[in-house]
């Protein structure tokens, strides 16, 4: 399941930065699993692609979570790397994300605002008070874009980036991601995965200065490939 060079899928490649589209199930970067991560693909693709003797620098500028597919920037550079940061920071980097959930009787569209709490334990983040202890505040904006016979296509852009954010803000509303056991899907998808894309990023380009509007296509699956279509 997990990328290797052969099924990388680069969206943007330039001297200060590298996008690719994320397989669901592969690990942005190195954690306690061991896994290859994507950010060894990415280098390994860069040192290949540009024959590079020695090391080749990559800074991983975002993460997404394990069983998510889509959008991530990698930074070739420290330069565009602390410049990206930097426009994370200030929410100048776009995201819209696509995700598919159960429906629900929701308004068309609307604006999520709540507290979340992480719990390292058990790598799940849940609603709280604002006075509870590590609270943070997430605000998420929700459109339906598709009603299908069982689920419903959301975009969503993001206004904060918490651990979780739409996983946790749209369960609450009773629309929970297609596959997401974690928070309250009734079944898992067969591959691991659960329906949740970063379809869509614009930014700046941290060097260049020009904007940069990328899509990134769904996967390979019966249901995404009714919501592209």
């Amino acid at each position: 399941m997990h990328s290797n060079l052969n099924n990388l899928q680069v969206l943007f490649d330039d001297n200060h930065i590298i996008i690719v589209n994320k397989r669901s199930g592969d690990i942005t970067q190195g954690d306690k699993t061991g896994d290859k991560p994507l950010s060894d693909v990415v280098k390994e693709y860069v040192k290949k692609k540009y024959n590079k003797p020695g090391n080749v620098y990559l800074g991983v500028v975002h993460r997404l979570d394990r069983p998510t597919s889509g959008i991530v920037i990698f930074a070739k550079t420290s330069k565009a790397l602390e410049r990206l940061n930097k426009a994370l920071r200030d929410k100048e980097i776009n995201k819209t994300y696509w995700a598919v959930t159960n429906k629900n009787e929701i308004p068309k569209e609307q604006s999520l605002s709540h507290y979340l709490v992480k719990n390292p334990k058990n790598n799940k983040s849940s609603i709280c008070k604002p006075t509870t202890q590590g609270a943070k505040h997430a605000i998420l904006h929700y459109k339906i874009l598709k009603k299908l016979d069982n689920f419903q296509l959301l975009e969503i852009n993001l206004e904060t980036g918490r651990h979780h954010q739409i996983r946790v803000q749209l369960s609450s509303i009773e629309c929970t991601i297609k596959g997401d056991l974690k928070y309250g899907a009734k079944r898992s998808n067969k591959d691991g995965s659960i329906h949740l894309h970063a379809r869509k990023i614009d930014f700046i380009h941290p060097v260049k200065k020009e904007p940069i509007t990328l899509t990134a296509p769904v996967p390979n699956d019966v249901i995404w490939k009714v919501c592209e279509s």
